[in-house]
């Protein structure tokens, strides 16, 4: 490809709303340019990565055995209502109604229709397993794109489906899945950590995301420092080292706390340590069962794992004169005493074996001391409800957290029989009798996946692609081109490497702005045909390189295949 006639539209500024670094080379790089709000245009450079990125996902799904097809982007709102996600969804969901009035959903993931297909088509157990996956543009309306591909309204995502008779199947499936996930990011150059995670809106209890470090993310994951343990933070358990000396319980005591409407204040009014207060934080689980939860002063409760632990759709705290109006008591007075007016008490497991704790006494501003689990109050279930802090002990070996800011690239769920039970999607197994399908579903979002390969592969002065995915394998850049000898050598080079995608520049432009762009595009090799092409040398450079190495031309086939075979 001749640069003259290649469409690169670089600038000289970074633009001031491109926060993270890859957003800022790309736009610079001229790899993309929005359209509007989270909807990005991919130009050549872009475009050539997302081919090969797919590629290399191509080539990994067909080394399992997994064909792909495609779905349509414009999905009937009845299979939402089917599987009962219309609502849950929430407002990311895009809708539309067409010239009939019927409801139309743009698909921001295809659940229901590979559901639906299966369920008309798939009969028998000797039709499984079976797997299937698709690499298509996906539509959320996200209130708050941002940070170029890696929150956007639009954006390309692998998304794949298996389907087994047997719980077995489905394991074999789930792990052939991960294992060609971990080799498609190894390819792509991605480093990623699969950690434990929330399935979300998703369905099903199991599931593993794929985490790339990242200086900019949404993320946060913990682990320790020799990988044993690995947790996006929404999931993430730690070891709680505070152990309360057994003493003699004493009589429960109502006291005034006025004023007092954080822990800290109370702890200070009270002149006590926050492991002595046990807090009560009324929820409402589908907007119906009045859940009071209690954790240990010191400790933030985990709503990711209470809406676990409750299995329900939504979740949220109590309003303030909703929470006066059930419990008679404001914020700080709610406590665990004769609270009839809750369907459950959970609790964290801190709470357990603590002794003559303060409680809110079921009136504003004021707290019982010296209140007793199971003497004053009781609690229904106990849990692990609790943020993980940095620092606490893992779950596995008992070493610290350390918390990594990161970039979710990829996300396989088991999703068991959630949406085949409400879709209808039965077999007949070996004996006859009608089963519900066991489903997985897995997911790479592949425009996301080249924000994390900038993030982990920017340069100073711009990008070093990993050579799989790089929009060029060698950029050759002629210094005079009015040089005959230069131009022919270049040329020569030109067709002769023409295997690793070769990007010429025979721009008549000055040296800074052919090696400015050259970090932009990061091709894996760059050769220089310069002043010294007369005497059989030329320069090369890696993009890592401080500087470039001159090098005999008769070498340079052994270079090339070092770097790029």
């Amino acid at each position: 490809m001749r640069q003259s006639n290649f469409f690169m539209p670089t600038l000289k500024e970074t633009p001031a709303d491109a926060v993270a670094k890859s957003h800022q080379i790309m736009l610079r790089g001229g790899y993309i340019r929005q359209v509007t709000a989270g909807v990005y245009a991919y130009l050549p450079l872009a475009y050539r990565v997302l081919r090969k990125t797919e590629k290399v996902i191509e080539e990994e799904m067909a080394a399992i055995n997994v064909p792909e097809m495609q779905m349509p982007h414009m999905l009937p709102a009845t299979l939402w209502e089917e599987s009962g996600r219309l609502e849950k969804y929430g407002a990311e969901m895009f809708r539309l109604k067409d010239r009939h009035g019927r409801e139309t959903l743009l698909g921001p993931t295809h659940e229901e229709t590979f559901t639906e297909i299966i369920a008309k088509n798939l009969k028998s157990y000797k039709q499984m397993p079976l797997q299937l996956y698709q690499i298509q543009t996906k539509f959320r309306d996200e209130n708050r794109p941002r940070f170029g591909l890696l929150r956007g309204r639009e954006f390309v995502m692998l998304d794949g489906y298996s389907f087994a008779a047997s719980r077995e199947q489905l394991d074999k499936q789930f792990d052939d899945e991960k294992s060609a996930y971990e080799k498609i990011f190894k390819r792509v150059g991605v480093e990623v950590r699969p950690v434990i995670a929330d399935s979300g809106t998703m369905g099903g209890k199991n599931s593993t995301e794929f985490q790339a470090p990242a200086a900019v993310g949404e993320d946060t994951i913990a682990t320790n420092e020799t990988g044993t343990y690995a947790a996006n933070l929404e999931m993430a358990v730690s070891v709680d080292t505070f152990k309360q000396e057994p003493e003699a319980l004493k009589d429960m005591e109502k006291v005034a706390t006025p004023g007092c409407e954080s822990i800290d204040q109370l702890a200070d009014f009270l002149k006590v340590p926050a492991t002595r207060i046990v807090k009560s934080i009324l929820y409402i689980a589908d907007e119906q069962t009045k859940v009071l939860v209690l954790v240990r002063g010191d400790k933030e409760i985990n709503e990711v794992k209470l809406t676990h632990l409750l299995d329900c759709d939504s979740l949220r705290t109590a309003e303030a004169g909703e929470l006066e109006k059930i419990t008679g008591s404001g914020k700080g007075g709610v406590g665990p005493v004769k609270a009839d007016y809750a369907d459950k008490i959970v609790a964290d497991e801190t709470v357990k074996g603590l002794y003559n704790v303060v409680v809110g006494a079921g009136e504003t501003d004021y707290q019982f001391v010296n209140a007793n689990l199971d003497r004053d109050f009781k609690v229904d279930e106990f849990a692990d409800l609790r943020v993980a802090n940095e620092g606490e002990p893992d779950p596995v070996d008992h070493l610290p957290l350390k918390f990594t800011t990161s970039i979710e690239v990829g996300h396989i769920f088991k999703l068991g029989t959630y949406y085949t039970e409400h879709m209808n999607a039965k077999f007949l197994d070996q004996n006859g009798k009608a089963q519900p399908v066991i489903m997985g579903s897995y997911g790479i979002g592949v425009t996301r996946l080249l924000s994390a390969i900038v993030e982990q592969h920017a340069t100073e002065n711009g990008v070093a692609w990993p050579k799989e995915v790089a929009p060029f394998g060698i950029h050759i850049i002629q210094m005079k081109m009015k040089d005959e000898i230069q131009s022919k050598i270049a040329a020569d080079l030109e067709e002769k490497y023409a295997k690793y995608d070769v990007l010429y520049d025979d721009r008549n432009e000055r040296a800074g702005v052919k090696f400015n762009d050259a970090d932009l595009v990061g091709a894996p090799v760059r050769i220089t045909v310069g002043r010294d092409a007369a005497d059989g040398f030329v320069e090369v450079k890696r993009p890592t390189d401080e500087k470039a190495v001159k090098i005999a031309l008769t070498d340079l086939d052994d270079f090339i295949e070092q770097e790029l075979d």
